[in-house]
Formats: structure tokens, C-alpha cells, sequence
């Protein structure tokens, strides 16, 4: 169900507007990847959100309680992304393959340029407080552990090497990952079909 919040702020008398809880967060998310959260001000993210400070106040208490909607939502909307371009791959190679295509799509054009609210967070991570030290590294080992799935099931389908260490493996997938959502702020790897391949041999 939407939540709807009154934006009354600092509005002269009459009738508050009322804002969709969940939009403002979709906001929110965007005003974080492109500044990270110590760079954010309450004013940015106003502008950001379009909504007054009074308000923000009103829905999240403060900014760590804004950031902390933020990275949810992202999290959870990458989830989704991940899950839907998996889906038809038919083996853990493939899926492996599947998840860096989707990285280089996220690392493309204004998208990528606006950045990953994951690889901002760790670049910032000695500011972080431990409650958000906490959830950026429970996404990170989430991806660990994703990685580590995929190559699993690579081996039990043959598509992965069944001497691969898979941890070593993982750590490096997950290198190349954030690297390529870095590298998007500038630009995305220019040879996208190479740049899969040579990723890919790690699993021979």
C-alpha cells in the first residue's frame, strides 16, 4: 500500500500536499548515489526530494533514517534486476555472465554516471556510523554469497572448472563488479563482449 505523507513544512495556510512515502525515497536514493551520504545535506536532499526539510523531518526523523530507506530500496530494487536477468540463464556460467552484462548496463550512460549507492558507501565507509557500516556490509556479503552460489552451481552443471577455488573466485567477481560501477562514473569498459570473456576465463 502507498503511504502518503502531508508536506505541510513551512507552507503558508490552506491545504497540505501530500507526498507518495516511496517515491520520495526512489528520490532520496538518487540524491545519495550521485553525492554519497556525508556530502548530502539535508538542504540537497530537499532539493533533491522536492520536499521541505519539515517534512523529511517528519517522515525519517533524521538523515541517517533517510539513508537507511535509501540503501533498502536500492538493495531491494537491484534484488529484483538481478533476479530478473538470471532467470532464463541455464547454468551457472551463463548466470555469471548474465550478472556482469547487467553491471555493464548499470555502469552505462546517465545510470551509470549518477553511480552505485553500494561502491559510494564504501568509498565513505570510515564516516559511516556502525549501523550503516553494518548494512553496507551485509550487501556486500550478500554479493559474496551470491557469487559463490553461482560458481557453485557452475560446477554442478560442468560450465565452472570443479578444481575452481570459489572463494578466491568470488572475490575476485565481486572486484570486477564494484570496479565496473566505479569505472561508470567516468565510463563503462568500452569492449563489453570482450571485457565478459576476459572475466570469464577465471572460471576455466
Amino acid at each position: 500500500m502507498t503511504q502518503m505523507i502531508d508536506d505541510t513544512g513551512a507552507r503558508s495556510p490552506g491545504r497540505p500536499r501530500n507526498f507518495d512515502m516511496a517515491e520520495a525515497v526512489d528520490r532520496a536514493v538518487l540524491v545519495f548515489r550521485e553525492r554519497g551520504y556525508q556530502s548530502a545535506s539535508i538542504d540537497i536532499i530537499s532539493r533533491g526530494t522536492g520536499l521541505t526539510a519539515g517534512s523529511l523531518y517528519k517522515a525519517f526523523k533524521d538523515k541517517k533514517a533517510i539513508f537507511a530507506a535509501a540503501f533498502a530500496r536500492y538493495q531491494a530494487q537491484r534484488l529484483a534486476a538481478i533476479a530478473e536477468r538470471l532467470a532464463d540463464a541455464e547454468s551457472g556460467r551463463a548466470r555469471i555472465a548474465a550478472l556482469l552484462d547487467l553491471y555493464l548496463d548499470a555502469a552505462s550512460g546517465a545510470e551509470g554516471e549518477r553511480g552505485c549507492l553500494v561502491v559510494a558507501s564504501l568509498a565513505e565507509a570510515s564516516g559511516l556510523d556502525a549501523d550503516q557500516r553494518a548494512a553496507l556490509a551485509a550487501a556486500i556479503g550478500a554479493n559474496e554469497a551470491r557469487l559463490r552460489d553461482l560458481l557453485r552451481q557452475g560446477q554442478a552443471d560442468g560450465s565452472v572448472r570443479a578444481d575452481l577455488d570459489v572463494a578466491a573466485a568470488a572475490d575476485v567477481l565481486l572486484a570486477l563488479l564494484q570496479g565496473i560501477r566505479l569505472l561508470g562514473k567516468l565510463r563503462p569498459p568500452r569492449n563489453r563482449a570482450g571485457f565478459i570473456a576476459a572475466a570469464l576465463k577465471i572460471l576455466d
